[in-house]
């Protein structure tokens, strides 16, 4: 990269750089498949707020270093709290709920690469970007009901609206895996390649992205976004604040731990 240059503050659990008019933000827990923390969501979010600044940046590619994008929420950050309701609590939602904002109110694409496993929480980030591209062998899941949780970051408003109700429906309720082709067929994601080719297919939508006009994309972004916030924003209020009485939600985390 000619113009490689980090962003915000010295990352810890992200990597972030930027080559002329794309930034990126790798996930960066390759050791745990990019397990999502508390710090990791904070981290990306000073690092969305750095790219709205910046006025150069066109598209933002998010992908996760090595083998996955991320497994989802790192169960082990919960550091033994307690999870009532089936929810994750308010040190993973209340940034991963501003991250998914930042990704839907700016003037850029938001492309996620996802290079291997997208589960959960993970799922729920890329599918709050505007375009999903995906490696062929990829793995994607919802796993909420398999720990004994309820989704708080989008995921009963944006899955089905990506796949179809029905489709959501058997994929929550069984927790089944679909793979990177799968989730192109069915409308999640917009590309599916070869792993070995998803650097290039990503590198060849953003630079056709940027040859067009930066006001028209942006005012398409503001259109698609309005037309999504009218089909899903009163589902995500009533998401955020729902309570479930979910009794086995500590016994199913503990087997995992």
């Amino acid at each position: 990269m000619d113009d490689d240059r980090r962003l915000g503050m010295a990352y810890q659990e992200i990597d972030v750089a930027k080559a002329g008019a794309v930034a990126t933000l790798t996930l960066n827990r390759p050791e745990v498949l990019n397990a999502i923390t508390p710090r990791m969501l904070e981290e990306a979010v000073d690092a969305f707020t750095a790219f709205r600044s910046d006025g150069s940046i066109r598209v933002v590619v998010l992908t996760g270093r090595g083998r996955a994008f991320s497994a989802g929420v790192d169960l082990k950050s919960l550091n033994g709290q307690p999870v009532r309701d089936g929810a994750v609590g308010a040190s993973l939602d209340r940034p991963a709920r501003r991250l998914i904002e930042l990704m839907g109110e700016t003037g850029y694409v938001v492309v996620a690469a996802v290079n291997g496993f997208c589960f959960t929480g993970a799922l729920e980030i890329a599918l709050a970007a505007d375009i999903v591209v995906a490696a062929e062998d990829a793995l994607f899941a919802d796993t909420h009901a398999k720990f004994g949780l309820r989704p708080s970051w989008g995921m009963s408003q944006r899955l089905p609206h990506a796949v179809g109700l029905p489709r959501a429906r058997l994929l929550s309720y069984t927790a089944r895996r679909f793979t990177g082709r799968q989730a192109e067929q069915w409308g999640l994601a917009a590309l599916a390649c070869p792993n070995a080719d998803l650097p290039t297919v990503v590198d060849d939508l953003a630079a056709s992205i940027i040859d067009n006009s930066v006001g028209s994309v942006r005012a398409y972004k503001a259109l698609f976004q309005g037309y999504q916030s009218r089909i899903v924003a009163e589902g995500l209020v009533d998401e955020a604040a729902a309570h479930f009485e979910i009794p086995d939600t500590e016994d199913r985390i503990r087997g995992f731990r």
